[in-house]
């Protein structure tokens, strides 16, 4: 039996954590350590409530201190810039018995074939990578008759990684890649109920953009549920985004006027540029550099290269379309990635499925549509729509 004391001895040299992977970040050079603390500050913010702590060492980003793991690991894994996680054990990497019968310990249940992947940061460790490989795979293959090595293709990795401390995990869990949202500016998102533009804003946010939303309500023909379906496809997005503003802006009268005043085939047209002159409006004042659509060329007659011209004519700033080449096949793949497919498809209308026209005109001129537009007020409506904005944070 161990002494007293041993048993809580043993206890303090073996701490459970998250150890945190990024991939494109090692790509910035010098940049580093900015995108590193954006990340930090992403995690950190996605684990408020979770009693965790979030800290960089080494090149490493660890979460410790956390009531439920699994939660922590839902949670990370959404943060835009983080490439995978590892549950991971950090110990004294003096002893390397201890270290041995931890990678036993942790490999006893497994079948299959296995590596060991030792990686010595701390040059000055008394055994090299090729030594701690070949001793401790030695050990875990003479303990369990069920593994057997295979260092080319192995089902199994038992990693460890020599640092100040000594850091062993086997599992390692993919996340969402990208970049860490906010270092690469701001973007305003077109967010109705539908399928692609969700999609659209969750790649543009990947990229490392903060993402705001503007989502148009035209009560009482579009109900409440459609407009808290729009929120609702809001908070998916944010947990990636870590926190999205959504602008929703009350667009009936701009509908009834080019209902009642301009011609039907150009109806979808010239609502769209109103979407597009007001979405730049909150743009600007949100300090967003573009405007980001779920548009996918020649999907609807708005969407061919003649209408989004006309539309495009009414803003300054630059109009991301990701998913402008995508088959809709292809976008509801990853509407089904990211858990927004469910909620697009709930029957709930949006403002583009109100007042639509029989024979919408699919290769519109330009001047036609500003001619057929100029019987509006246009700076009076786009001031009474601005003045009814409503704000809600998710």
């Amino acid at each position: 039996m161990p002494e007293d004391g041993a048993g809580e001895s043993e206890e303090k040299t073996l701490k459970e954590l998250l150890l945190v992977r990024y991939g494109e970040i090692f790509l910035k050079g010098l940049n580093r350590p900015y995108f590193i603390r954006a990340l930090v500050r992403k995690i950190r913010y996605a684990l408020r409530n979770q009693g965790a702590q979030v800290w960089v060492h080494d090149g490493r980003i660890f979460v410790e201190g956390f009531r439920d793991l699994d939660t922590v690991i839902e949670r990370v894994t959404r943060v835009f810039g983080v490439h995978s996680v590892c549950p991971a054990v950090e110990m004294d990497k003096g002893d390397f018995d201890a270290l041995c019968a931890q990678a036993v310990s942790m490999m006893a249940e497994m079948k299959g074939t296995f590596k060991v992947a030792a990686r010595r940061s701390d040059k000055r460790y008394f055994m090299d990578s090729p030594a701690i490989n070949a001793e401790m795979g030695g050990r875990i293959l003479a303990a369990n008759p069920d593994l057997k090595v295979d260092v080319h293709d192995p089902e199994h990795v038992m990693n460890v990684e020599i640092r100040d401390q000594a850091y062993l995990y086997v599992r390692v869990i993919p996340a969402v890649g990208g970049m860490p949202v906010g270092t690469n500016g701001n973007a305003t998102l077109l967010l109705s109920g539908g399928i692609d533009s969700p999609v659209a804003g969750w790649m543009v946010a990947k990229r490392g953009v903060q993402i705001n939303a503007v989502h148009y309500h035209s009560f009482p023909y579009t109900s409440e549920q459609a407009r808290q379906k729009v929120l609702d496809l809001a908070k998916k997005l944010s947990y990636s985004c870590c926190g999205i503003k959504v602008h929703i802006v009350p667009f009936t009268e701009i509908q009834l006027q080019i209902r009642d005043h301009c011609p039907e085939e150009y109806t979808t047209l010239i609502m769209r540029r109103f979407m597009m002159r007001i979405a730049e409006r909150i743009a600007r004042n949100t300090e967003s550099g573009a405007l980001i659509t779920g548009e996918s060329i020649g999907q609807v007659a708005s969407q061919t290269m003649e209408a989004l011209g006309t539309t495009d004519a009414v803003v300054s700033m630059p109009v991301f379309r990701p998913l402008i080449g995508f088959d809709k096949s292809e976008i509801i793949e990853i509407a089904r990635k990211i858990d927004t497919y469910e909620l697009s498809s709930l029957p709930y209308e949006d403002c583009c499925t109100i007042f639509t026209p029989k024979h919408p005109a699919t290769r519109p001129k330009r001047e036609k549509v500003e001619q057929a537009e100029a019987v509006l007020d246009v700076e009076g409506l786009i001031a009474t729509a601005l003045a009814g904005v409503e704000i809600v944070r998710v």
